[in-house]
């Protein structure tokens, strides 16, 4: 049976869906003013991999990740950029969607936009004021008071008592307490008019925190299964989800509360306001979009990932062992590849639909990882399944994906390729070609596939010619080029180190 860490109750506990074969889940998605950076390929990646197991589990998953369009570093950016809220948000939807296509994320089956539920937000509020928790302050804004909710603290773990003004709580004048926190922010002079909206407490736009708790309502329920994000989020920001929902629906709110680790550069928390983040987009410039999804899966989700060169050129030579697992010599029953030398012929374990030099992505209607193929009585896909159910232990998952390649490379076995491929599928991982995955693309200024074959072609002439020192010399010099090649008795291939 799956457990799961649940951050509230600080312990694995067993996963029962409130409704038996259904689960609702919830994720905290992108602030929209800037490209995407790693920290959130971790959670785009991690959550999906949730998503993903439950499925292959299958229970019948309902997955909402939001968006936020509106907030004060979106107005402004878009004022610094002379642009419309709408223009800057729009752009940065279309590339959050880039980079969660390029590394294999599948889309949620909903992504509201806060903008689009801001009557479901004023409706909460006016829940919230009609149960005493919600205040109008001199100032026009809405506040959330926080001694009045009984329990407030119970994910953080921190007492009212240890809250103290200044630590991530906004102080202003006019609050009640320095621990409330703003449900309604009243419009100002300055703001543009596409951020104020009109309501009983006078023109203004919503919090951040109250987005969350309407959209995830609206689209799940008042009360649901699982809650997910970084755990930069735990406090304040689920916290105050906790305070609003329970208050203003007078039940539980989520059942199992999720976490991912942070992302360290140099062991210091990667963040913007430290200047030491990469986007997903220039790293994606130096490396394989799988390579970095696999960089993150092999890390448990909850532990801290550090990223590092080194760290990624590390996850790709392993999961190029993977791929040349996959690459392997056709049984009897399969005819032998095309075209000679250096041909890029498809193998026997190319995954149907994935065409000849067809980049790595996903569509929500993907298949996961075809589990329904999955044999889960052999040994591997018993140990698989119990990683996964053990709080989703990747790294686990994936040393039995390794048990299996090296079967693969002593047995030659096409069976157990297969397996070796879909139990990977379900991790997102090794769809491809292997060939398509192993020679890549070429780097700036790198050889291109045809002066790589030309190579080769030069390297049989010269060995039929008995010329072996011509063709030693032309392996080493593609070697030092950074192409691999590789004979056998169905020719010669390469790869890209």
């Amino acid at each position: 049976m799956l457990k799961i860490y649940n951050t509230l109750a600080r312990d694995k506990q067993e996963f029962v869906p409130i409704t038996a074969g259904k689960v609702g889940m919830y994720v905290c998605g992108m602030t929209v003013y800037d490209y995407c950076h790693l920290g959130h390929a971790r959670v785009l990646v991690v959550f999906d991999m949730v998503y993903r197991w439950l499925k292959a589990s299958g229970l019948d998953v309902t997955y909402v990740r939001n968006v936020t369009d509106i907030d004060d570093k979106i107005i402004k950016r878009a004022a610094e950029n002379g642009e419309s809220i709408h223009q800057l948000t729009s752009r940065f939807i279309a590339a959050m969607h880039e980079d969660a296509d390029a590394l294999g994320v599948q889309r949620p089956n909903h992504e509201p936009r806060a903008t689009d539920y801001v009557p479901q937000m004023l409706d909460m509020i006016g829940k919230l004021e009609a149960n005493k928790l919600a205040y109008k302050a001199d100032d026009g804004d809405v506040n959330f008071a926080v001694r009045k909710f009984d329990g407030y603290g119970k994910l953080s773990g921190k007492s009212l008592e240890d809250l103290r003004a200044g630590e991530r709580v906004d102080v202003a004048d006019s609050k009640h307490d320095p621990l409330d926190f703003v449900l309604w922010k009243h419009a100002k002079a300055e703001e543009p008019e596409e951020v104020k909206w009109d309501s009983q407490w006078g023109k203004g736009r919503p919090g951040w925190h109250i987005e969350c708790s309407a959209m995830s309502s609206q689209l799940l329920g008042q009360h649901f299964d699982i809650h997910g994000g970084g755990a930069d989020l735990q406090f304040p920001h689920h916290e105050n989800e906790i305070a609003q929902s329970e208050g203003a629906h007078q039940c539980s709110f989520v059942n199992y509360w999720m976490h991912n680790g942070f992302v360290n550069v140099d062991k210091e928390k990667m963040s913007k306001s430290l200047g030491n983040f990469f986007t997903i987009r220039d790293i994606l410039k130096k490396y394989d979009a799988e390579v970095v999804r696999f960089f993150i899966l092999r890390a448990h989700y909850r532990s801290p990932l550090n990223y590092s060169d080194a760290h990624l050129d590390d996850a790709k030579g392993a999961l190029t062992r993977l791929y040349t697992a996959l690459k392997i010599t056709p049984s009897p029953s399969v005819p032998p590849p095309r075209g000679g030398e250096g041909s890029t012929t498809p193998s026997p374990l190319m995954g149907e639909g994935w065409g000849e030099g067809e980049k790595f992505s996903s569509s929500r209607d993907e298949i996961t990882g075809n589990a329904g193929a999955v044999n889960w009585n052999t040994p591997h896909a018993i140990r698989f399944k119990a990683a996964m159910d053990d709080d989703f232990n990747t790294p686990e998952a994936v040393a039995v994906l390794f048990d299996l390649a090296n079967e693969v490379n002593r047995d030659q076995s096409v069976e157990t390729a297969m397996q070796l491929k879909t139990l990977a599928g379900i991790l997102g991982l090794l769809q491809r070609d292997p060939q398509e995955f192993l020679q890549g693309a070429a780097s700036e200024g790198g050889l291109d596939d045809a002066a790589i074959n030309a190579q080769i072609a030069a390297r049989i002439a010269a060995k039929q010619a008995k010329n072996f020192a011509e063709a030693d010399r032309i392996r080493k010099e593609l070697l030092a080029a950074g192409i691999v090649l590789e004979d056998s008795a169905a020719g010669t291939t390469w790869r890209r180190a």
